[in-house]
C-alpha cells in the first residue's frame, strides 16, 4: 500500500469483471461437450435456456477485444468440467481442453489474466445421476482428476484459480452441486455430508494446484451477506451473530485454519450428524488452507431472534427491483471483519447490480444506477484499504449481459448490451453502455477517477 504517494490501490491491482461458462458460452453441445445439470434444468415459462447464452464460445475474440479497450487487466470465467469430461470420468475431451487454451491465449495476448473457477454449479449430469452428484465421495475423486487435468494444461496460463464458485451455498442449495435430497433418512445430514466432501474436493485442489503449478494461488469463495442485528435487542444481536457464523465464518475458518470450528462442531454433535470422515480427511483440511479469499458481495440483511431461520430485509436501505438491498457500506464492514479474522489476501471476485434496460435511439444504455452501485462499492473498498484491509482486486458481476442463474435475459449486468431477449436471440450484437467508458476510466486512474468525466472532443483537445 503507497501510503506516502496518496494512492489507496497499489499498481497491479486486477479489475475486470467475472462470468461462468454455461452463463456466457452457449454451444452446449458443442466441441465434445457432455450435459451438465444445467442443461437438464426445467426452462420456467418466459425464461431462457442456456444453449445459446450470449455466444461467447464463437465470439469470445470480439469480447476480449472490448475487455482490452476497457482496460480490463483480469477476467473471471469458469472452465465448464462437462467440456473436459463429458460424463464426469473417463478420457478427457481434446476439444474440449483446446477451447480453453484458445481462450486464455487470446486473453494473455490481450493483457488480461485468466481468473478461473473450476466448479460453478455446472456439474456433469453423468454425476448426479450415478452418484447424486457431492453427496458421494466418487464425484469427490472425479473431481480431483479433473482440477489436476487442467492444471497440467494450463500451469502456465493460469495464475489465480477458484474451486468452487460460492461454496456457503451448498447447504442451502445442495442441487447446485448435483445433490437431490429426496429419499434421504435426514435431509440436515446429507446437506452437510455434501458440504463436508466439498471441503475434500477443496483441499484436494488445493494440493493438486501446489504440486503441479508453482506460485499457483487457490481461492476458498464465499457469498458474503453482511448480516446486521434487526433491533439492538442483545438476543437479536446474537442471532446475527450465529448466521454469519453459518452462512459465511464456517466456510472461510475452514479454508483459511483447515478445520472445522467449534461452534460448528459441537452443534452436529448435539443433533448427531457429523459428517462421515474418512482416515487422512482432517490432515488433508489442515495442510491445505486457501491462498486468499474471495467474495461475491451484493447485499445485506437483518437477523433476529423472533426469525431465527430467516433472514429480513433491513429497513434503513433501499432495494433493487429483485429485492436486495444495496449497501456499499456493508461490503467495507465485511472485508474488515475477514481481514481481522484471517490476516489473508482478499479478492473481490463479484459485485454489481441487474437492471432492466433497453438500447435507446443512439444505441446505448444510460445505465446510471449501475455507475452510482459500482461507484459508491468501490469507494468502500478504498476506505476499507486505508485502514489496513489487504485486497488485490475487484471484478464485477458481469462484463457483456449474461443470462442470470435463474435463466432470466432482462436482469442485465454488463457494461456490454448484447442484443437478445429471453427467447428470441435477435442478431446478439454488442453495445457499449454508457457504463463502459466510466469503468475504462476507473481502470485507468487505478481507482482515483469515480465520477464520470466528459469525453473530450478533437476541437476541444
Amino acid at each position: 500500500m503507497q501510503h506516502g504517494s496518496g494512492k489507496i490501490i497499489p499498481e497491479g491491482f486486477l479489475w475486470g469483471g467475472a462470468v461462468t461458462s454455461f452463463q456466457t458460452e452457449g454451444a452446449w453441445n458443442e466441441g465434445g461437450k457432455g450435459p451438465s445439470i444445467v442443461d437438464a434444468r426445467p426452462v420456467k415459462e418466459g425464461s431462457s435456456d442456456w444453449k445459446t447464452a450470449v455466444d461467447f464460445y464463437h465470439r469470445y475474440k470480439e469480447d476480449i477485444a472490448l475487455f482490452k479497450e476497457m482496460g480490463f487487466n483480469a477476467y473471471r470465467t469458469s472452465i465448464s468440467w462437462a467440456r473436459i469430461f463429458p460424463d464426469g470420468e473417463g478420457e478427457a475431451n481434446e476439444e474440449g481442453l483446446q477451447f480453453y487454451d484458445h481462450l486464455f491465449d487470446e486473453m494473455l495476448a490481450n493483457g488480461i489474466q485468466p481468473v478461473i473457477t473450476l466448479y460453478h454449479f455446472d456439474l456433469p449430469l453423468a454425476l448426479a445421476e450415478k452418484y447424486n452428484g457431492f453427496s458421494s465421495r466418487k464425484t469427490v475423486d472425479s473431481f480431483e482428476k479433473y482440477a489436476r487435468t487442467v492444471f497440467k494444461r494450463y500451469q502456465h496460463k493460469v495464475k489465480y484459480w477458484l474451486t468452487f464458485n460460492e461454496q456457503n451455498l451448498v447447504l442451502t442449495n445442495p442441487e447446485f452441486w448435483g445433490v437431490s435430497l429426496e429419499g434421504a433418512e435426514s435431509e440436515e445430514a446429507l446437506r452437510y455430508q455434501t458440504a463436508h466432501n466439498v471441503f475434500i474436493a477443496h483441499a484436494k485442489a488445493v494440493k493438486a494446484l501446489h504440486e503441479i503449478v508453482p506460485g499457483g494461488k487457490m481461492a476458498g469463495m464465499v457469498t458474503y451477506t453482511t448480516i446486521y442485528p434487526h433491533t439492538t435487542n442483545p438476543r437479536d444481536v446474537l442471532a446475527a451473530m450465529k448466521a454469519k457464523e453459518l452462512l459465511c465464518d464456517f466456510f472461510f475458518d475452514v479454508f483459511a485454519f483447515g478445520e472445522y470450528p467449534s461452534y460448528v462442531k459441537s452443534d452436529l454433535a448435539k443433533k448427531g450428524i457429523m459428517p462421515v470422515m474418512e482416515e487422512g480427511d482432517a490432515g488433508l483440511l489442515k495442510e491445505n488452507t486457501a491462498d486468499y479469499l474471495s467474495i461475491s458481495y451484493y447485499q445485506s440483511q437483518t437477523a433476529s431472534a423472533e426469525k431465527a431461520e430467516q433472514l429480513t430485509a433491513n429497513p434503513c436501505l433501499q432495494t433493487n427491483e429483485w429485492g436486495w438491498a444495496i449497501d456499499p457500506v456493508g461490503l467495507r464492514i465485511c472485508l474488515k471483519d475477514m481481514y481481522a479474522r484471517y490476516r489473508l489476501p482478499i479478492f473481490i471476485t463479484e459485485n454489481g447490480i441487474g437492471l432492466r434496460e433497453q438500447l435507446n435511439e443512439n444505441g446505448t444504455v444510460e445505465d446510471d444506477a449501475r455507475i452510482d452501485y459500482l461507484r459508491e462499492h468501490i469507494q468502500q473498498m478504498k476506505l476499507a484499504m486505508e485502514e489496513g484491509v489487504d485486497v488485490f482486486g475487484y471484478l464485477t458481476w458481469g462484463s457483456t449481459d449474461l443470462i442470470s442463474s435463474g435463466g432470466s435475459f432482462e436482469k442485465r449486468y454488463g457494461f456490454i448490451y448484447v442484443n437478445r431477449g429471453e427467447s428470441d436471440l435477435r442478431d446478439l450484437k454488442r453495445y457499449k453502455k454508457k457504463s463502459f467508458d466510466w469503468y475504462k476510466q476507473v481502470i485507468a486512474s487505478n481507482g482515483e477517477k469515480l465520477d464520470l468525466q466528459p469525453a473530450v472532443s478533437s476541437q476541444q483537445k
